[in-house]
């Protein structure tokens, strides 16, 4: 490769990073600016995971069970990723919403994580769980939910 085709493979290179990482940008500003517009009547508002765990809005579960029900995410950020959510919201808006009373729900969401996780065959070569919590988290539905994402490299720091 001579000097200028190098040159040119670098500006292209460096070109598709800047457009990948504005893209990036402007899908995290999106979901920011969603998180910090829902926060303030976060408590108070039905969702629509409230919804999908009572069987209102049907969905193509992945799993469920008598506590929880998890599905693939319409917006996935991930070749998998799925949702994991309580069927039951039960004040459970945000995880700094958790009462010691809901423990066992807590773990039992853990533990289900790692069930679908070797369901999906992500336990293997690993995956990421996120929970976001609140407006600097990012959390745009206020009933508690766990993200699974999987089928890739994950990077760090996440975001």
């Amino acid at each position: 490769i001579n000097a200028e085709t190098w040159g040119m493979i670098r500006h292209l290179f460096h070109s598709s990073r800047l457009a990948v990482r504005s893209l990036a940008q402007r899908s995290m500003s999106s979901e920011v600016t969603k998180a910090h517009a829902v926060a303030s009547n976060a408590d108070q508002e039905d969702t629509i995971f409230g919804k999908i765990g009572r069987g209102e809005i049907p969905v193509n579960p992945v799993y469920q069970d008598d506590l929880c029900i998890a599905f693939r995410d319409m917006n996935p950020q991930a070749p998998t990723h799925i949702i994991l959510i309580p069927k039951e919201r039960d004040g459970l808006s945000r995880l700094c919403r958790a009462r010691e009373d809901q423990k066992g729900l807590l773990g039992h969401l853990m533990y289900t994580v790692s069930v679908i996780a070797k369901q999906e065959g992500l336990a293997d070569d690993g995956y990421r769980v996120v929970i976001n919590d609140g407006p600097k988290g990012s959390q745009s539905v206020y009933h508690l939910h766990l993200h699974i994402l999987g089928g890739r490299q994950m990077t760090w720091p996440p975001g």
